[in-house]
């Protein structure tokens, strides 16, 4: 990976999650070496990923972005700050915080499940792009059954009730008043809307799927982990 030359004060801000200023001061105060050597200049142009660089007595592991995975829990904002209610940033542990970190597309606040959230606006603007089609899969809790009607009016494309026309979705009934959608768009509160059309509420929701990539067994709700390279890709392949 060849990255273009950078200040030093935005590496040491960026990967370690400080802010601009105290990123200076620490460089300022001889915190911060590059290849052995303590520098004091926050200008300094560096590549960072062709030096060591060293805050503290932690050695820097340069990545651009991150791309972290969630389960997030019920009551958690899919936002990256709010002065009264907790977000899923603020969940995001000490190791995987860096400045700039924000959620790829929203789960309503009631709604659990897989969340990406990263730093790499690029990504997340082609994850929510309808153009790129990538599918989201959910399962429903409903107040009612699914029936094949249903199912045919979903892969027909339904109409909102303010007219609004979503693209044809996948329904699958799995008993139980539960219920599998897949859709390859992100409407406001869509899913809600589309089972209102049919007479259904719905009383949970929770995203198990996003492309080709699904929420792992083991991830407990409110944790979070990077992803590797295989799982990013995979996020834009269907099941």
């Amino acid at each position: 990976m060849n990255i273009l030359k950078q200040r030093l004060d935005k590496i040491i801000s960026s990967q370690f999650n400080l802010t601009r200023s105290i990123a200076r001061t620490v460089i300022r105060r001889g915190k911060v070496s590059v290849n052995g050597e303590i520098i004091r200049d926050a200008g300094m142009l560096i590549e960072p990923d062709k030096c060591s660089i060293v805050y503290g007595d932690e050695e820097l592991e340069y990545k651009k972005y991150i791309y972290i995975i969630m389960n997030k829990p019920k009551g958690v904002l899919s936002a990256s700050e709010d002065k009264n209610r907790k977000t899923v940033v603020d969940l995001v542990p000490e190791n995987l915080k860096r400045n700039g970190l924000f959620s790829v597309g929203r789960l309503d606040k009631d709604t659990t499940g897989l969340l990406l959230i990263t730093d790499d606006g690029e990504f997340a603007h082609n994850v929510i792009s309808p153009k790129k089609m990538v599918n989201k899969t959910y399962i429903a809790e409903l107040d009612g059954e699914v029936n094949e009607e249903m199912c045919l009016a979903f892969a027909k494309g339904v109409i909102l009730a303010d007219g609004t026309q979503c693209r044809p979705a996948v329904l699958k009934n799995l008993g139980d008043c539960k219920a599998e959608i897949t859709i390859y768009e992100g409407k406001y509160h869509q899913i809600k809307r589309m089972f209102g059309t049919v007479g259904l509420g719905v009383n949970g929701l929770h995203r198990k799927s996003l492309g080709g990539l699904n929420l792992p067994d083991d991830l407990a709700e409110g944790e979070c982990r990077a992803l590797n390279n295989d799982q990013l890709k995979s996020v834009f392949l269907e099941k």
